[in-house]
């Protein structure tokens, strides 16, 4: 099979395309999958360059959908010719995938295997972000970080749809467009201000926003707590422009008895359970229309390099997905 392979840490460039043998027949609890989509997340650029673990040699790629083509021994929940999807499964950038059976969910009929191998990870994230890690209420405002990306895209509907006013930061006159036809009600350019705090207190009547959501990390996060009112949440759960320092947590007193948080997808769906229902809420807003997923761009398997040096360019709005 073909597959991309990461030998050592580094830059986009390190990931090669090679032929290799495929991964044999499912083990145990597994399923394997013809792969038909591979979602591009930042998450695997931490991996690529180091900053989160990752056991070289190895194939990268954490989120997919595909065809079952064998399942092993203890499968219940699948068959082979089903539809699935999977999330943090190590291995996905290959066009046949090793699957444990609770990290993989059925595509419903009506999704096509391209949507569901790229909305799983921006989905059911934007999902804890607005149910668990801070709950908006209806009257309140927040304020959503890359707000035309691929979590903010989802995250915004989800929070408007149930009467959040949501402010929303984007660097372009193009992504603005964008953010606001996704629901947001106001917009501040980070390319148009040097104080974006300043401009959300004013958007705010002086108070601030209930909760931040920050999926950009080093350059926003001293924004995101001066942007906060009193009692406010910092939902920090990404760090696309790098990663926070190590943060005096006196700050959070003297900025008004705030909250931060740093969650992880990982943990919000520890059991399949968990993962069903959430996973279904997400599939559930596609088929009726109360949510819109965006894939901004398709490549090859062969130019995962080049998805890497888009996604990292931040000049995309959506998901980025390979395909064999």
């Amino acid at each position: 099979m073909h597959a991309i392979e990461i030998r050592e840490t580094g830059g986009p460039e390190v990931q090669q395309y090679v032929e290799k043998p495929g991964p044999g027949q499912p083990g145990e609890g597994q399923i394997l999958v013809g792969l038909a989509a591979a979602g591009v997340n930042f998450i695997d650029l931490y991996r690529r360059e180091g900053r989160y673990p990752l056991p070289v040699p190895c194939v990268p790629g954490e989120e997919g959908s595909g065809t079952v083509l064998a399942t092993g021994p203890g499968v219940t929940r699948f068959k082979t010719g089903d539809r699935v999807a999977w999330t943090t499964v190590l291995g996905s950038y290959a066009e046949r995938v090793l699957v444990p059976e609770d990290k993989a969910i059925a595509v419903p009929d009506g999704i096509d295997l391209r949507t569901a191998g790229g909305v799983l990870v921006h989905g059911m994230t934007a999902h804890f972000l607005a149910h668990d890690s801070y709950p908006a209420r209806a009257g309140e405002t927040v304020l959503v970080h890359a707000a035309a990306g691929g979590v903010g895209l989802l995250l915004t509907q989800m929070l408007t749809r149930r009467g959040v006013r949501v402010i929303g930061a984007v660097s372009t006159a193009e992504k603005e467009r964008t953010a606001r036809a996704n629901g947001c009600d106001e917009v501040i350019r980070y390319t148009e201000t040097d104080d974006l705090a300043a401009g959300v207190r004013a958007l705010t009547g002086g108070e601030g926003v209930h909760a931040v959501y920050d999926g950009v990390g080093a350059a926003t996060f001293d924004a995101s707590l001066a942007s906060l009112r009193v009692r406010g949440t910092l939902v920090l759960f990404g760090g696309a422009s790098g990663a926070v320092p190590p943060v005096d947590v006196m700050r959070l007193l003297w900025g008004g008895s705030l909250t931060l948080t740093r969650p992880y997808l990982e943990h919000f769906r520890a059991t399949v359970e968990e993962f069903e229902a959430r996973a279904g809420a997400v599939f559930r807003g596609l088929l009726d229309g109360t949510l819109t997923f965006t894939v901004a761009g398709t490549y090859p398997l062969a130019d995962a390099h080049r998805a890497h040096t888009d996604l990292a360019s931040r000049a995309t709005s959506g998901k980025l997905l390979l395909v064999p």
